[in-house]
């Protein structure tokens, strides 16, 4: 039997993967009976920080690991094609139903029990049982300090934010316009709402968040912000046209009133399947929420705008895994315990999904006898757990998967487009291998 604490993407993906595979499984997730700062219900799978998923392309990295992760029978992957929400060349789900169908498909699994409840320390199971500690970046104060000991102080940290979300029938339709950067998506009318903005308004807009009050964080160890999800208020200290070269980047958006790209501007992307939520991309913030609801109704469109959630920051807890871990995501220390998701060292919702599915299959393979495998380093998920396993540890950043982790081609076509579809085409084919060759020694 495996056992696996944490009942987040990574967690459920390693715990259906193993099931799948014939092994019993021991799901444990602390919620309800321990809450977390950020978490709303007792959902599996419940998504906090955004809904989107990100690029769904094979032009993109995280556009082939997911077709990856769909060749090797990944749960979340499913689960988010069925729930998925306009959202251009991305992949967003509603968040509801995705945790419903998730929480659903792990309690009606036949070899799956998942019992609620904290887990205070890193299981000792008997014989040397597989364990998986998937518990994502809110992981329990106790079960911290026990992984601390674990990979002896080689423990680090980071402050993660959350957008906000606005109800749609408080956004004035009047002032924003539907599109699609660079009219990609399947809906010809476009799958975002663009608020645009003059010189004017963007400088006020600036100067209303480097003002603004910050809510107080408690950061006693120095944690650091991932550059991946800086808040807002962050990235506009660092000069007033940063905003505009990153969240709030004009390219691709021609505003139909003027037939121009606006000075700048502020997507909101559907965040249910109903369509009465709308979250600001990219719009992570620690301000607090009096100043976010003074702030956030400078943009044009959402002057009197109703937020059903405003942004906040949490803690967001990983290992050193180049430390620690193997490619196959087990502990060089004690092979039988791996860790998956955003504990081990990856970031992102996808990252950390492929991290716990290849947790799942190697948990089950030591468990059914058969040494673990991991997968070829020529495909996104195997590039993943290679550099996890062998980054640089003394500056050590969790990583979203990008071709540039991944061994160049050798003899690589010239357009960069082209180059990408052709790691793609590559890696695709070295995984469908590296598949069969299991399911021979399974």
């Amino acid at each position: 039997m495996i056992r696996i604490v944490g009942g987040g993407l990574a967690g459920c993906e390693a715990a259906w993967q193993a099931a799948e595979m014939g092994v019993s499984v021991t799901l444990h997730e602390m919620r309800p009976v321990q809450p977390t700062t950020v978490h709303q219900t007792d959902r599996l799978a419940e998504l906090v920080c955004s809904n989107s998923f990100r690029g769904d392309k094979l032009d993109n990295a995280v556009g082939l690991l997911k077709e990856e992760m769909r060749r090797l029978g990944s749960l979340v992957m499913r689960t988010a094609d069925r729930v998925k929400v306009p959202a251009g060349a991305a992949l967003a789900v509603d968040r509801g139903k995705f945790a419903d169908e998730m929480t659903a498909a792990i309690e009606g699994h036949p070899r799956i029990r998942l019992e609620r409840g904290e887990v205070p320390e890193i299981p000792i199971s008997t014989h040397d049982a597989p364990v998986i500690i998937a518990t994502g970046p809110l992981t329990s104060s106790a079960l911290t300090a026990s992984i601390a000991a674990f990979v002896g102080g080689q423990h680090l940290a980071f402050f993660d934010a959350i957008s906000p979300i606005v109800l749609a029938e408080t956004i004035d339709m009047t002032k924003v316009f539907r599109a699609s950067r660079w009219n990609r998506g399947d809906n010809a009318d476009g799958d975002y709402l663009n608020c645009p903005f003059t010189r004017d308004e963007y400088l006020r807009f600036h100067e209303a968040i480097v003002t603004a009050e910050k809510a107080t964080v408690h950061d006693f160890d120095h944690t650091k912000f991932f550059e991946g999800c800086l808040p807002i208020e962050v990235m506009a200290h660092r000069g007033v046209d940063t905003l505009r070269f990153g969240p709030m980047k004009p390219a691709g958006l021609d505003d139909p009133k003027t037939g121009r790209w606006p000075y700048a501007v502020v997507q909101l992307r559907q965040d249910n399947l109903a369509g009465d939520h709308y979250s600001l991309v990219g719009f992570q913030t620690q301000l607090k929420w009096g100043e976010q609801a003074r702030v956030l109704k400078l943009i044009p469109g959402l002057e009197h705008a109703d937020f059903v959630r405003f942004g906040m920051i949490h803690r967001n807890t990983y290992i050193n895994g180049p430390t620690v871990l193997d490619a196959t995501w087990q502990t060089r220390a004690r092979p039988s315990l791996f860790f998956g998701g955003q504990v081990s060292g990856v970031e992102g919702y996808v990252e950390s999904s492929a991290s716990g599915l290849i947790a799942g299959i190697n948990a089950a393979r030591l468990a059914l006898g058969l040494e673990p495998a991991a997968p070829p380093r020529t495909t996104a998920i195997g590039a993943l757990g290679y550099y996890v396993s062998h980054a640089d540890p003394t500056h050590y950043d969790p990583s979203n998967i990008t071709f540039g982790i991944m061994p160049p081609l050798d003899a690589p076509p010239k357009g960069k487009h082209d180059r990408q579809l052709a790691l793609s085409a590559r890696a695709l084919a070295d995984l469908d291998a590296w598949r069969a060759v299991l399911s021979v020694h399974a």
